[in-house]
């Protein structure tokens, strides 16, 4: 029953992070001429992209610690101020800059792309799994203390990549429904909640490296 409350937790924190709601105007955007089954094969690649991603950050996080000889409790302070940015940012009701810039939009708009480049770049790096889940996950593992604990980490990092199929899939239905205001009052929504996960995580951090 504790895993099973540690996988909700999890996910509800990667599902702020990542935001696959925010992502549906730029999806919609870079796919506003391709066919209704091309946008699925798009959004499936994203999909794994994401998963791939946050997996092998996790899984190798220990590494690139000890590589740079950083502490969990430092990285645990700097991801912590960089999800405050992007909380702020969420909070004013649009995409953060620490994710993808209007000028990466807009060039994927204008330039000749194949879908797999669509689907890894944008829109899976930076768009959903950015520097501050890829930053969220590698936490999550390292302060894992048992086996199960590192599995959920892995399978709230599974159920995120099904959300942001399930997601890219209905972009048409979500948008029709939330229209672009909706979208908004929800990227707030889960900007209010990264704020309270970034202060919480820079609060633990700054206790860990000064034994508080």
């Amino acid at each position: 029953m504790e895993l099973v409350k540690t996988l909700l937790l999890l996910y509800g924190g990667l599902f702020a992070i990542t935001n696959p709601i925010g992502a549906v105007p730029v999806f919609l955007s870079v796919t506003h001429d391709l066919s209704e089954g091309e946008r699925r094969e798009i959004a499936a690649k994203t999909a794994i992209t994401v998963v791939v991603t946050l997996s092998v950050f996790a899984l190798i996080g220990q590494w690139i610690f000890r590589f740079f000889g950083s502490s969990v409790d430092a990285f645990a302070i700097a991801g912590g101020i960089l999800l405050f940015r992007m909380a702020m940012e969420m909070l004013s009701g649009r995409l953060s800059s620490v994710k993808i810039s209007r000028e990466e939009t807009e060039e994927f708009d204008e330039e000749a792309v194949t879908l797999e480049e669509v689907a890894v770049i944008p829109l899976a790096i930076p768009l959903i799994s950015g520097p501050g889940a890829i930053t969220t996950v590698m936490l999550y593992m390292a302060k894992s203390g048992s086996l199960g604990e590192r599995l959920s980490v892995l399978l709230s990092i599974l159920l995120i990549g099904v959300t942001v199929w399930l997601v890219l899939c209905s972009a048409n239905r979500i948008k029709a429904k939330l229209g672009r205001v909706g979208i908004k009052v929800m990227t707030r929504m889960m900007g209010l909640i990264l704020t309270s996960m970034a202060v919480q995580m820079i609060i633990n951090g700054i206790k860990g490296a000064f034994g508080l």
